[in-house]
């Protein structure tokens, strides 16, 4: 979105001499989206930022996927993926585990107290949603530090670290975009500006003040990228740390979000999950359910009513409070609701009838909406709860 910033020094005219003091040349570099057409920036280096001394290929952990065949809601269970014996061999980076995934979003998790390596991804954007825990996540436009319930967003090919501190383990939720990822276009003006009507503005959005610089030579980053149709990873060797930058400016930078900061949309009667959107990528969609006043008119049923997703797989990932239309499923902190297109999904039972009067609905969770259907990963078949599907009707299949 088209929102100026600058950090660092930059000169007056871009594409133009920016000399050091002892008189010598910054390196300008611009990072831009597609093809020159979109949001940018100027980045400016003390050293060239194309030059590296080798590549070798990066193993990507376990990409495969499975397909949600026969159809089936699912339930996932992702805190039994990290016991706390492996936080402290886990990173951000080499340590998420695919549980979702088709030609558009991939979503991974992962539990770590462990510094990532310098990472790219050369795909898409990404976000990354902070379950818990705590990090500082440096940048080539800066540092960003991240806290529970921040979104941490990054364009495409920033090179960056995952630095978690503070007590407990860093949880992430990591969304993976094959596209580019931007706040809905209807609450934009046509000029890029976030309207009145929007749940959030300029001002909840925490782009980087401070750069960041890093010593050593012969530097690794990890690189996801396509290749022959696939997601593959490259190791790139730079002679000189790419943390290198003195300054930068333009429309395009990674920053936090706090769903904290997110203010409802809310009805007299229930409001569908679009009036809950926060962001949006290629055929994939992000929603906030926070705690808010739910429905007030006087015949409402608060909880959602039953719905069938025609074009669509909705995931939902439950990270605080108490949701209110899963109670009696076993869905926790931590869970993930998948409901596939061709299913009709809604409350558990009794939930409908429980909610009626309720004026105020505590809960906390991001949800994934996809417009071409999800398969399962390898995280989510090492975590699922194999009843789930039939908790609606009280009883499974036949022996």
């Amino acid at each position: 979105m088209a929102y100026y910033r600058q950090v660092g020094t930059v000169p007056p005219k871009r594409h133009t001499q920016h000399r050091t003091d002892e008189g010598g040349l910054y390196y300008e570099e611009l990072m831009g989206e597609e093809g020159f057409s979109s949001d940018s920036s100027l980045l400016y280096h003390r050293g060239l930022p194309s030059a590296i001394v080798d590549s070798q290929v990066w193993e990507l952990p376990d990409q495969t996927t499975t397909p949600n065949h026969p159809l089936k809601p699912r339930h996932l269970k992702l805190h039994e993926l990290f016991p706390k014996e492996v936080w402290a061999e886990t990173d951000v980076v080499t340590g998420r585990r695919l549980i979702l995934g088709n030609g558009d979003v991939r979503i991974s998790y992962v539990v770590s107290t462990q510094d990532s390596p310098l990472y790219r991804n050369a795909v898409g954007d990404e976000i990354v949603y902070i379950e818990s825990g705590q990090a500082t996540v440096e940048t080539v436009f800066g540092t960003l530090e991240a806290k529970p319930g921040d979104y941490v967003i990054i364009p495409t090919s920033t090179t960056h670290r995952w630095l978690p501190h503070g007590e407990g383990p860093l949880r992430a939720y990591a969304i993976e975009a094959n596209s580019h990822v931007a706040p809905p276009k209807r609450y934009l003006s046509r000029y890029g500006q976030l309207l009145e009507h929007s749940p959030y503005c300029e001002r909840d959005l925490h782009g980087p003040t401070e750069l960041v610089h890093g010593e050593g030579a012969d530097v690794e980053v990890l690189v996801k990228h396509r290749a022959g149709g696939a997601i593959v990873g490259t190791r790139m060797v730079y002679p000189t740390h790419p943390f290198d930058v003195v300054g930068w400016d333009g429309c395009l930078y990674p920053y936090t979000f706090s769903i904290h900061d997110y203010e409802p949309i809310t009805g007299r009667v229930h409001q569908p999950p679009p009036a809950h959107q926060v962001f949006e990528g290629n055929n994939f969609v992000v929603c906030n359910f926070v705690p808010r006043k739910v429905d007030y008119h006087p015949l409402s049923i608060p909880v959602p009513y039953y719905h069938s997703n025609v074009d669509s797989d909705e995931i939902m990932f439950y990270c605080g409070g108490d949701y209110e239309a899963r109670k009696g499923s076993g869905i926790g902190q931590g869970s993930i609701s998948v409901h596939p297109g061709g299913y009709a999904h809604g409350p558990q039972p009794g939930a409908y009838e429980r909610s009626i009067g309720a004026e105020f609905f505590d809960e906390l969770a991001v949800m994934v909406d996809t417009f071409r259907p999800l398969e399962l990963g390898e995280g989510a078949l090492a975590c699922e709860d194999t009843g789930y599907a039939w908790t609606w009707a009280g009883r499974g299949p036949k022996p």
